[in-house]
């Protein structure tokens, strides 16, 4: 099996696969399932084949992204390619790339092309744009999760083993555990945002899509660090990962505080998660969710709405009609925010912080579930800000928080779709998160992504 980014590495450095051979798998793959919907541009295959071949015989193998194809959310710039953020009107051509993305051609990456998303990264759900609806992996009526719907299906099918995403309020999470698979959504600032078409400039995070802890570990090495363009960039140098720690602290809602909305299944799969790391030597521990809640609540009822707003105001007043009807509804609440009530929100969330800070003082990080539920695609059409917003009840606090977060896959439930949890600690904890997440994940016994890959992820050679 050559499917993540360790084995691929692995094949190369023993001559048994070229740069070339993996580029030449992503195509046919991409070709196989025949979704227009999962990429808004693709590079020429010619193109990238001939990337590789130059790679192949200039670069260093030892690389840690030596001729690995990536795929890239289309709101993250690319030289070469379109960003429009999922908005046609917005479009425009970078001269150079975003830092994230020079980052990965740095360390040999190939760049495979722009991925379809929830327009201007505003949902969670990867249906609000005019692209098409990308595929369910799992059940085609069902949603494929948002906004980086594009870049977790891209590594679930197999096209590449890493994609770049956003996550402002999970849109690196829920799309992850809609499709089997790790979303690492670092702490703030760690990877620049230079490059990148805001949606909250001050909470956004590039994140990572990656078919184990270690390959998004791995990517996470290769691209953070601070970066003099990028404002809000901060040097949060990423630690060694060691082993999971033993009576690791856990903090999980109260049963009574748990939010499925209806969905035995995924509360049957959260219990079964809960005992598994219970079975891992984890204390759980139940705790107070609802200051976390109530900060996830702020997300689009305060300023945070106007600063979304500011992306898109040029082309709102000139021709609104451009914008989805959805996101423009959600963007113009922002239009009329007031100072007062900005203030109001800042300070509200100043306590909920305290209170968060708190609870971290007993505990060592939350494990909640990633989404509550799924939905299908026509239940999210018939309510497309109701439902969404229920997906974002875990996931959009983070951010707000100041909160590192490590998505990963739990088990396929009784549905047959696939489940998974979220560890969340404060910023700076990500290597003691992927400490956790790796050994949760290889103790789960699921395939990688949707490639139905018999066994997961054997410990790397020592």
């Amino acid at each position: 099996m050559t499917e993540t980014i360790t084995e691929i590495l692995r094949a190369y450095r023993a001559g048994a696969l070229t740069p070339e051979d993996i580029v030449a798998r992503s195509f046919a793959r991409i070709r196989a399932r025949n979704d227009p919907a999962i990429f808004i541009s693709l590079r020429e295959e010619a193109e990238v084949c001939a990337e590789a071949r130059a790679l192949a015989r200039a670069a260093d193998m030892q690389s840690p992204l030596f001729g690995i194809p990536v795929a890239i959310k289309d709101n993250i710039d690319v030289k070469g390619l379109p960003t429009t953020a999922g908005c046609p009107a917005y479009l425009y051509r970078p001269h150079s790339d975003a830092t994230a993305v020079a980052r990965l051609r740095e360390a040999g990456a190939l760049i495979l092309g722009k991925t379809n998303l929830d327009q201007f990264a505003t949902g969670l759900v990867g249906v609000r744009t005019p692209y098409g609806v990308a595929r369910n992996l799992f059940d085609q009526k069902l949603i494929p999760g948002g906004s980086s719907a594009g870049s977790a299906i891209a590594v679930a099918a197999g096209f590449a083993p890493l994609a770049l995403g956003t996550d402002t309020a999970g849109s690196g999470r829920v799309p992850a555990a809609y499709n089997n698979i790790v979303g690492l959504k670092p702490s703030r600032g760690m990877i620049s945002t230079a490059g990148v078409v805001p949606a909250c400039r001050t909470l956004d995070c590039v994140s990572i899509f990656a078919l184990t802890v270690d390959d998004a570990t791995a990517a996470l090495k290769a691209i953070t660090g601070p970066d003099a363009a990028d404002p809000y960039s901060r040097p949060r140098p990423l630690r060694e990962m060691g082993p999971m720690p033993k009576g690791v602290r856990l903090g999980v809602p109260t049963p009574g505080d748990r939010l499925f909305f209806g969905d035995r299944h995924s509360a049957a799969c959260y219990e079964a998660a809960l005992a598994r790391l219970a079975g891992l030597g984890a204390a759980i521990i139940e705790i107070d969710i609802e200051p976390f809640y109530a900060a996830g609540r702020l997300l689009y009822e305060g300023p945070w709405v106007a600063e979304r707003y500011l992306t898109v105001k040029a082309l709102i007043a000139s021709t609104p009609e451009e914008i989805h009807p959805v996101t423009r509804q959600i963007l113009l609440a922002g239009a009329h925010r007031t100072a007062a009530e900005t203030f109001a929100a800042f300070y509200q969330l100043e306590d909920l912080r305290r209170v968060s800070d708190h609870t971290f003082a007993s505990i060592d990080a939350l494990v909640v579930p990633t989404a509550p539920t799924i939905y299908s695609v026509d239940d999210v059409l018939a309510d497309p800000i109701g439902l969404n917003s229920r997906l974002g009840v875990y996931t959009n606090f983070a951010n707000l928080l100041d909160l590192c977060g490590l998505a990963v896959p739990s088990s396929i439930c009784a549905d047959a779709i696939p489940f998974g949890v979220t560890l969340l600690a404060p910023a700076g904890e990500d290597a003691f998160l992927a400490a956790i997440g790796l050994e949760f994940h290889r103790a789960s016994g699921l395939p990688l992504g949707a490639l139905r890959q018999p066994a997961l992820i054997a410990p790397p050679p020592t």
